[in-house]
């Protein structure tokens, strides 16, 4: 076991952090003869509970993690890291507008890009931190000015996509596996498009499987949107295991080519496919490709005039975050 891989994760107190730090000691991710060293970020008042997370993944006697280095500095943290998880984010607060919360977000991503592309010579990048994809030009940005490839950063849409597999999944009876070929379009907000058109259950379109476009068109692409709120309005608290799962799928993801037949979900800067501005960071069905430096974006695709108008709903949402961060980016 000569092969070691490093992965920072910020937040790694948080829930999130709690529910994928021990999946990814475990070696489920990378496999059973790469050895795990995890560099954790915290802000300093949370670097008590951070001890704590750190004290069960030692009791786990885990014979694949390597090392654990927990700090509140984001250079040491970065330093040679191979994947960067970045979960931390100011949360949004009661009577904030999203508005507020991407300004409010904004410094954080700004200095996690530039220590990136100062202390990780080569590197992954996911950001779960929300607004994910505004969140995730911030740092691709910063980080691009010192010449880190923006193909190397994503914003994770991976949970929006599990969600709509699932929701088609059980509206047609089958079990989750076989239903493929399922984008989220746009942004990770509630202007998202879960496409049910060029989605595939058992090998057929999805819309032959279930004959309820009134379904398709209404209450799943408003149940995909909404169910995070569910979530918190059921449990609480937000999406934490789902979110940690979704993550290391888009790991898992890019470690090795997609299926011909497959395809899946994540914030990636725009190439201007299907009329998205340039460097936008939206949702796109995507593909890993042997010998290609970044995921490519599946181009090509059928979608129907009403489809259409909710991608460019989606669009304008990001352009206007874009805008409210347009000083973020010079």
């Amino acid at each position: 076991m000569s092969a070691c891989v490093k992965v920072a994760v910020t937040g790694a107190a948080g829930q999130i952090g709690y529910a994928l730090l021990p999946r990814l000691a475990s070696g489920e991710v990378f496999g059973p003869d790469v050895r795990v060293s995890l560099h954790l970020l915290e802000i300093t008042p949370a670097l008590k509970a951070l001890d704590g997370v750190i004290m069960e993944l030692q009791d786990c006697a885990f014979p694949l993690l390597d090392e654990v280095v927990a700090t509140d500095q984001v250079e040491r943290a970065f330093d040679g890291v191979n994947w960067a998880l970045l979960v931390g984010s100011k949360p949004r607060g009661k009577g904030m507008e999203r508005k507020d919360l991407i300004r409010d977000n904004g410094p954080i991503f700004i200095g996690q890009g530039r220590a990136l592309a100062r202390a990780a010579a080569d590197v992954r990048v996911l950001v779960v931190g929300n607004p994910a994809n505004t969140n995730c030009l911030i740092a691709l940005h910063h980080a691009g000015q010192a010449g880190v490839p923006g193909d190397r950063f994503a914003a994770m849409t991976r949970l929006d996509e599990n969600r709509a597999k699932a929701a088609l999944a059980a509206k047609a009876g089958v079990q989750v596996g076989q239903v493929k070929r399922t984008t989220i379009w746009g942004n990770h907000s509630a202007t998202q498009h879960p496409d049910a058109e060029n989605a595939r259950i058992d090998g057929r379109p999805a819309a032959a499987v279930i004959a309820d476009p009134e379904w398709l068109r209404g209450e799943f692409v408003q149940a995909v949107q909404q169910r995070g709120a569910a979530v918190i309005a059921a449990r609480g608290l937000s999406s934490a295991a789902s979110a940690a799962n979704a993550a290391l799928d888009h790991v898992r993801s890019l470690l090795r080519p997609t299926p011909a037949d497959d395809w899946f979900s994540a914030g990636v800067a725009s190439n201007g496919s299907y009329g998205v501005d340039p460097g936008v960071v939206f949702s796109y069905p995507l593909r890993t490709v042997a010998g290609q430096a970044g995921p490519q974006v599946v181009d090509g695709l059928e979608l129907s005039d009403w489809a259409r108008a909710r991608l460019a709903a989606t669009l304008a949402e990001l352009q206007e975050e874009r805008a409210v961060v347009a000083d973020l980016l010079d």
